[in-house]
């Protein structure tokens, strides 16, 4: 599992494995997030398993990750950071998908798209936030997210 900490209560990465499940709890991870469209997550026999929420989506410039998926998320990530729980974003290589989550988490904590992209990037270089069509969904949500005028 490759993943980066981007800030106290985000990490961005790759696909976790069973075996490393006891490392994201130590880590405080309450919550996997799995933006992969066919690999499901692993089952979590631990007594104190962690959450998981899959949401299937594509990287893809053709099929766009739907701003109701990030909501979604988001909105789910922020109670679970809340409730004082870490979250962790994944796709497969957590460069794109994961990336579009993550910075949508964080601009529902008041940083703005660019600021969001700008630290993701410094803490995990691999990450692409500036793909065209990663950078169009978080600049859509953005929007969309201070629209619709959701507090966090």
């Amino acid at each position: 599992m490759d993943f980066s900490q981007i800030t106290n209560d985000l990490f961005i990465g790759t696909t976790p494995e069973a075996q490393d499940y006891n490392r994201l709890r130590d880590l405080g991870v309450r919550l996997v997030i799995n933006m992969r469209f066919a690999r499901g997550p692993h089952p979590d026999s631990h007594p104190e398993a962690l959450s998981f929420l899959w949401l299937r989506t594509i990287d893809s410039p053709i099929l766009l990750i739907p701003l109701s998926t990030l909501v979604k998320g988001t909105h789910i990530a922020l109670e679970t950071i809340r409730q004082g729980g870490k979250v962790y974003s994944h796709c497969a290589a957590g460069r794109h998908r994961s990336v579009a989550m993550g910075a949508a988490i964080l601009i529902a904590q008041g940083h703005t798209p660019e600021i969001a992209m700008q630290l993701i990037k410094k803490q995990r270089p691999i990450a692409d936030p500036e793909i065209f069509y990663i950078r169009n969904r978080i600049l859509r949500f953005a929007q969309h997210w201070h629209d619709k005028r959701w507090t966090t």
